[in-house]
């Protein structure tokens, strides 16, 4: 069987025009014509591209098959591949049989039917959206984008580390988090005595990780570069276009290195993977640049071509002060940004990508590095247009003593984070690193602003039917 994706570079091997070839996929659109001819456009996912099949009232099974296909039917094809005569597309299948795989019951209900459909619609069918073009654009464009991360890093001499998803820990200290428990809470009174959960699975209380960042520490301080690259579970009831219960992050650990190091890291791994879509991606960006943003190609170019502007939180937020915007939203030292002010230093003051450093102890984590101002840490976030934060990192605090301050700060118990505790007593060196929200950038690189559309199945407040 050949693939579509694959029919292009078939010339040049065994497989050449005029010569046979078999197929399978889904039919995308049919129609029959008066001269006892049907033109079928089959896809299967493997590139932008349908190919168009032309079957004849020869075939044995054309009066009472063909002529009954309908949009999503499966096929088998055999046939003879040829250059197409007209502009539509390149190639096209003579077939000499066709094989009807699978039929679609009640072709009036089918739900991913040829017309157009909102992204609100295919999120209620999401087991089948990737069925259309749209949504298997953007699954390619992924997945293709993972592969580079990785074979990036690699060549950076970065080493995968499986960090766990279960953890009993919470690393950012917000306490929204997912608990994960074998309880039979049917039984179970609520009640604050943490002592319940000892009789738990794990013997204490356990979550869904909100990140993979401490674990990934202590294998930044022995072997230098690492990485993990998973899924993370926030509890946050945020119902908007920007915030998933469930979404991929990649997180970069690394050792010997300061909060300078990682921001010019961070700039060049973006403009990379900014470069490889184009380079790579060009279709996909131009069919995308056609159905949702005739703009994709300038801001993607944007990214690459310009330089971030670095900034400190309080040069940002007296910007902000002094605009002529208003913001529905408090603008003052110690509060953190909104996405309405992000989107204005991003869209409006810079055009461009904004990178934000330095921000004030209180709102932030307590892993971050103290500044000798004592009042902010060694933190920093990218923020692109239309998106706002897609990255957020810092210089990890390597110093036990000030380590424990913050942990009591936060009112977490230091027995709690004894391990980590250990990384700063057993040979400590200055680390940093970051996490970039996997989802946020494809949805940039996509123009598709929502990010329930770049996940395959969306978890949100009240959805996970799928």
């Amino acid at each position: 069987m050949c693939l579509i994706s694959s029919i292009s570079q078939l010339i040049t091997g065994k497989t050449r025009i005029n010569s046979k070839i078999s197929i399978g996929g889904w039919v995308r659109n049919k129609r029959h014509s008066k001269l006892g001819m049907s033109f079928i456009d089959l896809y299967d996912g493997s590139c932008i591209y349908d190919i168009q099949v032309i079957a004849n009232n020869k075939l044995s099974n054309y009066e009472d098959e063909i002529l009954n296909i309908t949009s999503g039917c499966s096929l088998k094809i055999k046939g003879i591949f040829k250059y197409s005569p007209k502009n539509l597309q390149k190639y096209e299948i003579y077939a000499l049989k066709i094989k009807i795989i699978g039929w679609v019951n009640n072709p009036g209900k089918y739900p991913i039917s040829s017309k157009k459909h909102s992204f609100k619609y295919l999120r209620e069918v999401s087991h089948l959206r990737s069925r259309t073009k749209i949504i298997s654009c953007v699954t390619r464009i992924k997945h293709n984008i993972a592969l580079y991360i990785h074979n990036f890093l690699h060549k950076k001499n970065f080493f995968w580390i499986n960090t766990p998803l279960i953890t009993t820990l919470d690393t950012e200290g917000s306490g929204k988090m997912f608990r994960v428990s074998t309880l039979d809470l049917s039984n179970i009174q609520y009640t604050k005595n943490k002592n319940i959960f000892k009789k738990d699975f794990f013997g204490k209380e356990s979550f869904l990780t909100v990140s993979g960042q401490l674990n990934l520490e202590t294998y930044a301080c022995s072997m230098s570069k690492v990485y993990t690259f998973g899924p993370t579970f926030r509890a946050e009831n945020s119902n908007t276009k920007r915030h998933l219960a469930e979404f991929w992050m990649l997180e970069i650990e690394i050792a010997f290195s300061n909060l300078e190091y990682i921001i010019n890291f961070i700039e060049k791994m973006l403009k990379k993977i900014f470069k490889y879509v184009l380079n790579f991606h060009e279709k996909e960006i131009y069919f995308l640049s056609k159905k949702i943003d005739n703009d994709l190609f300038n801001k993607i170019n944007k990214i690459l071509l310009n330089k971030f502007n670095i900034i400190e939180y309080t040069d940002a937020i007296n910007i902000l002060k002094n605009c002529k915007e208003k913001f529905s939203n408090i603008i003052r030292w110690g509060e953190d940004l909104s996405i309405e002010h992000e989107k204005y230093l991003t869209n409006k003051y810079f055009n461009n990508a904004v990178i934000i450093y330095n921000y004030p102890k209180n709102i932030k984590a307590f892993y971050m590095y103290l500044n000798n101002d004592k009042k902010t840490v060694a933190s920093m976030d990218v923020l692109l247009p239309d998106i706002g934060e897609i990255v957020g990192g810092s210089q990890r605090e390597s110093r036990i003593d000030i380590l424990d301050e913050r942990l009591k700060n936060f009112k977490l118990h230091k027995n709690d984070y004894w391990w980590y505790r250990d990384l700063r007593k057993y040979g400590t060196v200055p680390h940093s690193g970051f996490g970039l929200g996997f989802e946020r950038l494809i949805s940039y690189i996509t123009g598709i602003y929502n990010i329930r559309d770049i996940i395959p199945f969306p978890r949100t407040p009240y959805n996970a039917k799928f």
